[in-house]
Order: structure tokens, then sequence, then C-alpha cells
């Protein structure tokens, strides 16, 4: 069975949310589909995803800046492998504010790694087929 992703279809998916190359290294993987890697991938990062969200949105309201911090570290890298790099950098971000105790313009830097991360979501749905929960 072939990838559910050729590398045009993940270009024009979402060029400006994931990275094409890193998706073709992903896909490089498993060339002929038959693992159905590049899938397996992408669904378990969608929903580490959106768990860590969610999760990151409730440790920032309970004033948990270890577990926000612990958030960013977790979806830094895994962004990074899945092409989604823009969130990557504002994972990079919080979590260096967080490190140093740079409270000023921690808040706006929290809502672009929440905004971005849900444009990250929409975008990997997009390629999977699937919808918003």
């Amino acid at each position: 069975m072939p990838s559910p992703l050729p590398a045009p279809a993940a270009e024009a998916a979402a060029p400006a949310v994931l990275d094409a190359a890193a998706l073709q290294r992903l896909q490089a993987l498993d060339p002929r589909g038959e693992n159905q890697v590049v899938e397996r991938v992408l669904r378990a990062f969608e929903g580490s995803l959106e768990r860590l969200l969610d999760q990151a949105a409730a440790a920032q309201r309970q004033g948990d800046s270890d577990s926000v911090r612990h958030v960013a570290h977790t979806l830094k890298s895994s962004s990074a492998s899945v092409g989604a790099l823009r969130l990557s950098q504002h994972c990079s971000e919080v979590e260096h504010r967080l490190r140093q105790e740079q409270d000023p313009g921690i808040d706006a830097s929290l809502a672009g790694l929440q905004h971005e991360g849900r444009r990250v979501l929409v975008a990997v749905r997009r390629l999977l087929g699937t919808s918003a929960r």
C-alpha cells in the first residue's frame, strides 16, 4: 500500500505550517509506504500534541511553570521531527524563558506556542484526512 502522503500532496497541504523536507525525510524511511511510517508518526504526534497543548494551558492557568517548561521541552524535538519548525521554535523560546525565569513576555510566548500548536494540529489532520475532535 503506498504511503498516504506523497511528496507533492505533503507540499500542497500546508507548506507554511509543516516543512515539506522534514515530511520527505520521514517518507524516505518507508519509501513504498508498506509500514505506513509517515501516517503512524503523524497520528502519534497528533495525539501527543493535542494532549500536551491542553496540559500546558492547564499548567499555565495553575501557575505551574515547571510543567509548562516540561511540555515545551517535550514538544520541541517531536515538532521539529515532523516539520513543525515554527512550533519547535516557540517551544524553545518558552523553555528558555522559563529556565531563565524571564517573566516579561512569557504570556505572549505561551500564546504563540498555543496558537502555532493549533495550526499544526489542523495541518496534521488535513494530511491525515481527519477532522478536529
